[in-house]
């Protein structure tokens, strides 16, 4: 006597798998690959942090192929995927992105695996171009005015005469330490690029060990 539960076991079975034929799987790879190098040129050459990691950026590819054939695994197979979802579950990442536009990378190059993956491959080349234009249109665009720290190092005799230039000026102070007769400042503020005349000014100061400017992106002290 054939019950129902039984029925029901060997339908879902058979309705959980579907054949990949290798032309749909060359395909899925191949706009994966295409897509992914279409990020590596984005990335290797607008990359706009303080130090560019080739690793990281072949790694972007292979992200997206990776991804593609994830994708192509779990939608041929029902009951295989419900395994690789738990085996990923377990897997875990030590590395630490400490830019923020790494992990849109990273998000981008998963985007452009799952729908690769899903034979979406006008949506992935339509949206792979829009979102690198998009890319390149915000880091091409110059902003007049740009956040810098200035790091000043003096007596405590020349405090007043630091205070008396700098009192005219917008300025947020981050760090003030104290050692001996010696004060460092660390201030945060924002300028256009031809106002920096103030530093040689403040370096002629007499107690005024060093004065500098740096250009601040977000990356200091990492």
């Amino acid at each position: 006597m054939i019950k129902f539960s039984d029925i029901f076991k060997k339908s879902f079975i058979n309705d959980a798998s579907m054949d990949l034929n290798f032309a749909g799987i060359i395909l899925a790879l191949l706009s994966a690959y295409i897509c992914g190098m279409i990020i590596y040129f984005i990335y290797k050459h607008f990359y706009k942090g303080v130090l560019y990691s080739h690793n990281f950026n072949v790694l972007l590819v292979l992200l997206s192929m990776v991804t593609a054939f994830i994708v192509l695994t779990i939608s041929s197979n029902i009951v295989l995927s419900l395994g690789m979802v738990g085996a990923l579950s377990i897997v875990r990442f030590r590395t630490a992105i400490k830019d923020p536009l790494d992990l849109g990378f990273m998000f981008f190059a998963i985007s452009i695996g799952i729908t690769c993956g899903a034979g979406l491959y006008l949506l992935s080349f339509v949206s792979t171009i829009i979102i690198s234009l998009v890319y390149i249109f915000l880091v091409k665009v110059k902003t007049p005015v740009h956040v810098y720290l200035l790091i000043v190092k003096h007596n405590k005799k020349a405090g007043e005469e630091v205070d008396k230039i700098l009192s005219g000026m917008k300025y947020a102070l981050k760090n003030k330490t104290i050692y001996k007769d010696n004060i460092e400042l660390t201030i945060e503020m924002k300028l256009k690029a031809n106002d920096t005349g103030f530093v040689s000014e403040l370096s002629e100061l007499e107690g005024v060990h060093s004065a500098a400017l740096i250009d601040y992106t977000g990356d200091y002290g990492e």
